[in-house]
């Protein structure tokens, strides 16, 4: 990066689990966490929406962190950045807003530090940091993706177009992880165990077949967490006894929570987004799509 050069990195918000996929699958939605970078003498980070109104602006920011570990590893020291935050993914409501500013301290490292680190690497180190590689895999890649993140490794199967309409009614309020986390098991008995990993790969075998019916099935008979979880997010069976009454196939808790995902086919979401909005006036309900491109970086020259 240049004097009179400006980064511009764009990531996509993601929706985790689709109910029985725990830790391991991911789809890339239609809400953003850009950055606007620039040279500068120091690390400043500007929010410039209201959903990264209160994020530190320094270099206890969770993007800064993210990329100077990654350049650490790689013996590099990054130039100080002036950093403008936009983003439109509402924070600690389960739709990746965590996971997208990890992807885009990787991307910043990457490029600030000349590293050239392929996909494939990009994945294994943003799913180290956060632990699985649902979130970050979707962000990374776009679309869906089916994950596994081992001690020695991590693997996806990268699934760029799975055609749908999504309908996401989040709660007025927050869901921390750890919080969300503290409720499931420790462990599971080897036929409760057997049984829910049968469902989620019936599950991810629907997605790919186009088995919509099918797969909504398998969202309802998640046993990994929603069963664990749904006390805390009361509306889960509300919003998904209206939302198959109304054109959706599938319900689930989007991530750890607390917002509802309906997964309808092409063409129902619009009939369906005005039924749960007129139904839950107190909620943000918003009609989104599936992000088929993953995180992606321009570069252009400042205005003189």
């Amino acid at each position: 990066m240049r004097e009179g050069e400006m980064l511009k990195i764009v990531v996509p918000a993601s929706t985790a689990n689709l109910g029985p996929g725990f830790d391991s699958i991911g789809l890339a939605v239609s809400r953003y966490l850009t950055l606007e970078v620039m040279l500068s003498n120091k690390w400043e980070f500007v929010p410039k929406t209201d959903e990264v109104k209160e994020i530190p602006t320094g270099k206890e920011n969770l993007i800064f962190k993210v990329a100077d570990k990654l350049a650490k590893q790689y013996d590099v020291e990054l130039p100080p950045c002036l950093v403008y935050v936009y983003s439109n993914i509402p924070f600690t409501r389960g739709l990746g807003s965590s996971a997208a500013a990890i992807v885009a301290g990787i991307e910043l490292a990457n490029e600030l530090g000349g590293l050239c680190l392929s996909q494939q690497e990009k994945l294994r180190f943003a799913s180290e940091y956060e632990g699985h590689p649902d979130n970050v895999g979707a962000s990374l890649y776009g679309g869906l993706v089916i994950g596994s993140h081992r001690q020695d490794e991590t693997d996806v199967v990268h699934v760029p177009m799975i055609d749908l309409d999504l309908v996401v009614v989040i709660p007025p309020y927050e869901m921390e992880t750890k919080k969300a986390r503290n409720v499931l098991p420790n462990e599971f008995s080897r036929s409760y165990a057997v049984e829910a990993s049968a469902v989620s790969n019936v599950l991810v075998a629907a997605l790919l077949m186009g088995n919509w019916e099918l797969a909504g099935k398998m969202m309802d008979l998640d046993l990994f967490h929603q069963p664990y979880r749904s006390p805390l997010v009361p509306e889960l069976d509300s919003v998904r006894a209206l939302a198959k009454q109304h054109g959706a196939f599938g319900v689930a808790l989007s991530g750890a929570g607390p917002t509802v995902i309906c997964f309808a086919e092409k063409g129902n979401g619009a009939r369906l987004y005005e039924k749960l909005a007129t139904m839950f006036p107190t909620h943000q309900v918003e009609q989104l799509s599936v992000e088929t491109q993953g995180s992606r970086l321009y570069k252009m020259a400042l205005e003189k």
